[in-house]
């Protein structure tokens, strides 16, 4: 009887789910939390500042302060900024603690953005803190925390 190849379905199946199994197995093993925690929003903090110091104001953060459902919470960041071309909001970084990601957004701004203001809507897993972080074109840091309490969680499980 003639030996057969990985012409066959069968073979070409398990040969498939063989190389799937094993693609897998990296992400089993390097499975993040299921939430931030106030290390890894320090840390994610710290890789946007590089350390250096974060003063208090300047940035405004509208969030409610009582949610009900996290799964779609509007959120605006506000700047004090002239946005001119000496003296402008470079970026705005908004950071929470129980989230699967420390990191809720950056968004990225230039002089002609005309003022510094960007508004979304966000997923909040939990109660927890919020804070927003702008980094000014004369590389100072501004930031401001917000604490927002939901009742009922969003983001339970991380999406691959």
């Amino acid at each position: 009887m003639p030996r057969q190849h990985l012409s066959t379905r069968r073979g070409f199946l398990g040969l498939a789910g063989s190389a799937a199994a094993m693609s897998a197995l990296p992400l089993a093993v390097s499975m993040r939390p299921v939430e931030a925690t106030p290390e890894t929003m320090a840390s994610a903090i710290r890789t946007v500042t590089g350390g250096a110091p974060v003063q208090s104001g300047r940035v405004k953060l509208d969030i409610p302060p009582l949610v009900e459902n996290g799964n779609s919470v509007p959120m605006m960041v506000s700047v004090t900024s002239p946005m001119t071309d000496k003296d402008y909001v470079k970026s705005i970084h908004v950071f929470n603690e129980k989230n699967p990601q420390p990191n809720l957004g950056n968004f990225y701004l230039t002089p002609r953005a005309g003022r510094a203001q960007v508004s979304t809507r966000v997923r909040l897993a939990d109660s927890q803190k919020i804070i927003a972080i702008a980094k000014l074109s004369d590389g100072s840091f501004w930031s401001t925390t917000t604490e927002v309490v939901v009742t009922l969680a969003a983001c339970t499980e991380e999406v691959m």
